[in-house]
């Protein structure tokens, strides 16, 4: 799970920082509004949060921009500033939620939690997908009595593929969420990771298959009841 942080207080950025990668998210770091929108606009993530006060740019016009350019990922606004106003200007703007500094780190994780939740039945700690259940938790995929255990990009490829079932999910997109935008995987590097959950999906018995759309990516394909 791949969260962008655009916040100009440095050592908050970083505690942030800290506090999602112990939650086992990869953290995009940016600290004015104009270097955060190319990297919203440039990879698809899970969930912003976006402080309001930036040089540059500031949160609204990052959060309306993004909008403009159909980006769907969920954005959590961080401020200090506690008017009525700015709330309603954030939500009018494309911001899904909003907390007022200082915050709970804990309502913090909680709301990320629920703003992260998309198709696919998400129950705590886990996504459901036909008779497949991803443990994340534990990385593991089970499906009815077996389990196998997940390598750490075989869970986060799983997991983009589960979360927006029945979604194409196109092979740079996998790699920018998965690899990271600096990252030089290739093609092919998706195919072998494909490969090894095909083969889990194989020992588990599972009727959840990763299907392909030629030289585009991969969707799951889960039968009907």
């Amino acid at each position: 799970m791949r969260i962008l942080i655009i916040e100009d207080e440095r050592h908050l950025a970083e505690a942030l920082g800290q506090i999602m990668a112990e939650q086992k998210y990869q953290v995009d770091l940016v600290y004015d509004g104009a270097e955060g929108l190319d990297y919203g606009l440039s990879c698809q993530y899970d969930a912003i949060l976006l402080d309001i006060m930036l040089p540059k740019l500031n949160g609204f016009e990052v959060a309306r921009r993004l909008r403009e350019a159909r980006v769907s990922s969920p954005i959590l606004m961080l401020t200090a500033r506690d008017e009525i106003g700015d709330k309603i200007s954030g939500l009018d703007c494309g911001a899904d939620d909003y907390m007022t500094k200082p915050f709970d780190f804990g309502e913090l994780l909680a709301r990320v939690r629920a703003l992260t939740r998309r198709q696919g039945e998400v129950i705590g700690n886990s996504i459901t997908t036909g008779d497949l259940t991803l443990r994340m938790d534990v990385r593991c995929l089970v499906c009815r009595d077996d389990m196998v255990r997940l390598g750490f990009k075989e869970f986060e490829v799983i997991r983009l593929l589960m979360a927006n079932c029945p979604s194409v999910i196109p092979k740079e997109e996998i790699i920018s969420r998965v690899w990271g935008l600096d990252s030089e995987a290739e093609d092919n590097n998706v195919e072998v990771y494909i490969s090894f959950l095909r083969k889990k999906l194989s020992f588990l018995h599972s009727q959840v298959t990763i299907g392909t759309v030629r030289k585009i990516g991969y969707f799951l394909e889960v039968p009907k009841p």
